[in-house]
């Protein structure tokens, strides 16, 4: 269920090992290979992707960073974490990620896909035989598919989470905040992620090509993107990440604007009788410390390595620790992310106190070894799960 980095991912494995898959899509193939996303992978997330076959482009075209670099009180602080770990991020739109994905799986793997699905719906995921029903796109005749498991990868809105019992918990956290998210066309300003922190907001610098760049400004959740019009945005995000000595930012036309209310969730447990989640359907962190796609694969490698087990070796070990195992990763990164949200917006939260403590904070990520060693483990994802 779903054709993003999840679900293809999954998909991938599995056909690689021989099973048959079917995914289902409520949207068109040439809509999810556009549609705008993260566009930041960790290390660990990389190395999975070539183990299965399935880096190829990713590790001809894109970016390896090194380095990110916070901004506040008119300066600027370049923070090395690769020289702290060895470790680096990746930069890579996740609509070229889902192009590469679905042409494996599609056209070289030869696994099926219908795009274009509607109405879906999940039937008996409590039996040994659990089925997925829709609409064809085409025929407008209800179709019945019949299979040994569902993997839930439709995200929050999807038939999965339709379909989840009374049982499940779903835990959520909101910030109280919106990131006004846009997408430039404009080469990147820094060689490097950037991190605003003012007292009018904080503003973020993600380079995604070398003719396009990724902005963030913090706003009132629930704002109107069309209030924000280009020199106001511009304005703004020359104030917030203004530092001595850097050049101005390089302005472009605004290919997107929208509001994200900033905002977690965790489903719990992700297994459901037949029915196993994988990325947003199960969990949503927020942009905060660019941890969404990456939890996606990390469910997606585990998901598709249990199921391969089961189905050709009758090894159920994955499959019963899979919940444990991927929630693990999930509130790790669920308690990065609120902790990096209290360094972000601190300078504008309007409390001179808890400013004054987060600004100390962020001050020791450069002049502690210690604690900047733990930051850098942390916002690389390289920690073990306990």
């Amino acid at each position: 269920m779903g054709a993003g980095p999840a679900g293809l991912t999954v998909g991938n494995i599995l056909r690689a090992a021989g099973v048959d898959c079917l995914i289902l899509e409520t949207e068109s193939r040439e809509f999810i290979e556009q549609r705008p996303r993260a566009g930041v992978i960790e290390e660990w997330a990389v190395r999975g992707l070539e183990r299965r076959g399935l880096a190829d482009a990713l590790s001809a075209r894109a970016e390896r960073h090194s380095v990110c670099e916070f901004r506040f009180e008119g300066h600027g602080h370049r923070f090395p974490y690769a020289e702290l770990t060895g470790r680096h991020h990746w930069v890579y739109p996740q609509p070229l990620l889902v192009t590469d994905l679905v042409r494996e799986y599609a056209d070289v793997r030869g696994g099926e896909i219908r795009f274009g699905v509607r109405d879906v719906r999940l039937h008996d995921l409590d039996s040994d035989r659990p089925a997925v029903s829709y609409t064809d796109p085409d025929s407008g005749e209800r179709r019945l598919v019949h299979c040994a498991f569902v993997a839930g990868c439709d995200g929050a809105r999807g038939a999965s989470r339709a379909a989840l019992p009374p049982r499940a918990r779903i835990a959520r956290y909101d910030y109280g905040i919106g990131w006004l998210a846009l997408l430039a066309e404009a080469p990147p300003s820094a060689d490097c992620v950037l991190f605003g922190m003012h007292a009018d907001g904080f503003a973020g610098h993600m380079p995604r090509s070398p003719e396009m760049t990724r902005y963030y400004l913090q706003c009132p959740p629930g704002d109107d993107p069309d209030s924000w019009s280009h020199e106001r945005v511009w304005d703004a995000l020359r104030r917030r990440l203004g530092a001595a000595g850097r050049p101005p930012l390089t302005e472009g036309r605004l290919l997107e604007k929208r509001v994200l209310d900033m905002h977690n969730y965790v489903v719990e447990p992700m297994v459901f009788g037949r029915l196993f989640l994988a990325g947003d359907a199960a969990h949503l962190v927020a942009p905060i410390a660019a941890k969404g796609m990456n939890l996606a694969l990390h469910d997606a490698f585990l998901l598709g390595d249990a199921l391969v087990a089961y189905l050709t070796a009758g090894d159920t070990a994955g499959l019963d620790g899979y919940s444990d195992a991927c929630l693990r990763r999930v509130w790790d990164y669920q308690e990065f992310s609120e902790w990096l949200s209290e360094i972000y917006h601190g300078a504008s939260c309007g409390d001179p106190y808890r400013s004054g403590t987060r600004l100390a904070r962020l001050r020791r990520l450069f002049t502690s070894p210690a604690a900047a060693a733990a930051f850098a483990e942390q916002y690389l994802g390289t920690a073990d799960a306990f």
